[in-house]
């Protein structure tokens, strides 16, 4: 059936062509010098799926305009077309509001590069940017300003948060267990300062980001280190003095910017999107169906707090959800790899040693390649084991292995509030779980016992899955919290690299040659909205979690906030 479907759907798509050649040869020689693009947002790496909800990257929009970016797949085609037409003289890339990964902005950053080796020039105008905004405009030959614009090159600043003090004010006693001297997360609820452990990591990736932010800047603006740490340090500007200092190339309103980029004044179309780009060329791009279905990799998502179940009402990867996309991804045979899309700074033990298994299984039948480009911490980086190999973007957030758990004790909250519990057992650990009270001593034995157990488990898995013993995996465990470079030098991750380098590599595997093309399919995805803090406050039980609370802050969350 395909073999006369096929066909027939090439042949109409040959006919409209056909049938809109005389239009566009009247359009052809009013063609655009300047391609107008909008950079917003986080694109996904892949066009979105019209029929599946989940933006692979965390980004994406519905109904976006003409000129805005919708995939940084869609944008390197678009680029490959411009290059190859003598009459397009370059690209304005307007930028708004950026929220893109470090791993997404070098994909960027490496586009415009290629683009503008080819010939071509970029033109980068905003009205307000950001350090990870500037970074890639930086890539441009010409940086543009409104004049009534900001530059908010800052540097970088992360909040580390504690509550214990807080908590006891209120009543609320934080009891919790860990295995690790760097796992940090019950200190959000214990300490009443950050502690110099915690401090220290946090340090250590804002040291990397800021070496990066120096770095890119002063390749782009082809100045000095010192000079463009003296830039970061007289900080944020507007557009006057960043024009002054030489941060940018000049200022512009957008009206303007047609006549800036050498359009006549009588041309209000001068710079167009590419799908009005496109309409233009007499023979433009075509994506023909063929004849044979293309081989495809499957992406499987872990993202947000790992939970028990299917997620239910929150940003969560559900270990039911996810086990469930993975045997889908398995037993579909025209899948002939998978890639274990981890974005997670772990949650459930017991829900991260599920997947564990699941990615298992799926890996015995065909290759599952795991890839990071924000967080696989604790029992996120637990879920990547299963897998073949593990790649991690440079700034990735890996590691953090350790567990802790605990609970919060109500009792001081409840009297104040005149609220009065009795708590009535048979069993002698039977209130172990229970908020009107703390640990007794047997008790804490029972757990402390358990945190042990289940750290040497995930040692275990870590030790297997990476061919080292217990011993070498406990020096770099604890809860140490390491970047996608770092972690590639002690052996945690098997490469570094971006999404589509892991999609081919993965495919390679499965013995599809380098030169076939291959499609996208999706399997599970994230539901939306989650409190890190209701989670811990609404469990009738004390859990086990293997959770990273600094990586959640390295990417910009704070621990108990709500996100979409």
């Amino acid at each position: 059936m395909r073999l006369l479907v096929i066909p027939l759907i090439n042949l109409l798509v040959l006919l409209r062509v056909l049938l809109s050649l005389p239009f566009r040869l009247l359009g052809a020689r009013s063609r655009p010098a300047y391609v107008r693009f909008r950079l917003a947002g986080n694109p996904p790496y892949r066009e979105r799926p019209r029929r599946s909800r989940l933006p692979l990257g965390l980004g994406g929009q519905s109904r976006p305009e003409p000129a805005t970016v919708t995939s940084l797949e869609g944008f390197r085609k678009a680029l490959e077309v411009l290059a190859k037409d003598e009459k397009v003289k370059g690209i304005l890339l307007v930028m708004e509001d950026l929220e893109v990964p470090p791993a997404k902005r070098e994909v960027l950053v490496k586009l415009l590069e290629g683009f503008r080796a080819a010939g071509k020039r970029v033109v980068a105008w905003a009205v307000s940017v950001d350090n990870l905004g500037y970074q890639v405009m930086c890539a441009a030959d010409e940086v543009l300003l409104s004049p009534a614009g900001r530059l908010e090159l800052v540097g970088f600043a992360a909040e580390a948060t504690t509550l214990g003090e807080g908590l006891g004010r209120l009543g609320i006693k934080a009891h919790f267990f860990r295995r690790g001297a760097y796992k940090t997360a019950p200190e959000l609820f214990t300490h009443a300062r950050v502690s110099d452990i915690e401090r220290q990591t946090v340090e250590s990736f804002l040291d990397e980001r800021y070496v990066d932010l120096v770095d890119s800047v002063a390749r782009g603006r082809r100045r000095t280190l010192e000079e463009v740490r003296a830039w970061i340090d007289a900080g944020p500007y507007s557009a006057k003095r960043a024009m002054a200092g030489g941060l940018i190339d000049g200022m512009c309103d957008e009206a303007d910017l047609p006549a800036r980029l050498g359009a006549k004044e009588d041309e209000d179309e001068g710079l167009e999107p590419m799908p009005m780009y496109l309409a233009r060329l007499p023979w433009p791009p075509v994506r023909w169906r063929p004849l044979r279905p293309r081989p495809r990799l499957g992406v499987v998502p872990v993202s947000g707090m790992i939970v028990p179940g299917k997620g239910a009402a929150g940003r969560m990867a559900g270990s039911e959800t996810v086990v469930k996309a993975l045997r889908s991804a398995a037993r579909n045979r025209s899948v002939k790899a998978v890639v274990l899309y981890v974005a997670s700074p772990g949650g459930s033990a017991v829900a991260s040693e599920l997947m564990l298994e699941a990615v298992q299984r799926v890996a015995k039948k065909k290759p599952v390649i795991a890839f990071v480009d924000q967080v696989a911490a604790s029992g996120g980086y637990m879920a990547a084991l299963g897998a073949k190999e593990i790649w991690a973007t440079p700034h990735a957030v890996v590691g953090s292995i350790g567990v802790f758990a605990g609970k919060f004790e109500t009792s001081e909250l409840m009297e104040k509030l005149g609220v009065h519990r009795t708590l009535i057992t048979r069993g002698e650990v039977a209130g172990i779980y229970s908020s009107s009270r703390g640990f007794t001593e047997r008790e804490r034995a029972l757990m402390e016992a358990e945190m042990e157990e289940t750290y040497q488990a995930f040692l275990e898995h870590v030790a297997k899955a990476r061919g080292r013993t217990t011993e070498e995996i406990h020096a770099l465990g604890e809860g140490r919290v390491y970047s996608g470079t770092r972690a590639l030098g002690v052996g945690l991750v098997d490469k570094l690299g971006g999404f589509e380098e892991a999609c081919r590599h993965a495919m390679g595997l499965a013995k599809v040659p380098a030169e076939q093309r291959f499609d996208l399919q999706m399997y599970g995805g994230p539901d939306r909205g989650f409190s890190l803090l209701k989670l811990l406050l609404g469990g009738a039980s004390a859990g086990t979690y293997a959770f990273c609370p600094t990586a959640w802050s390295l990417l910009g969350f704070k621990a108990g906030e709500r996100f979409e």
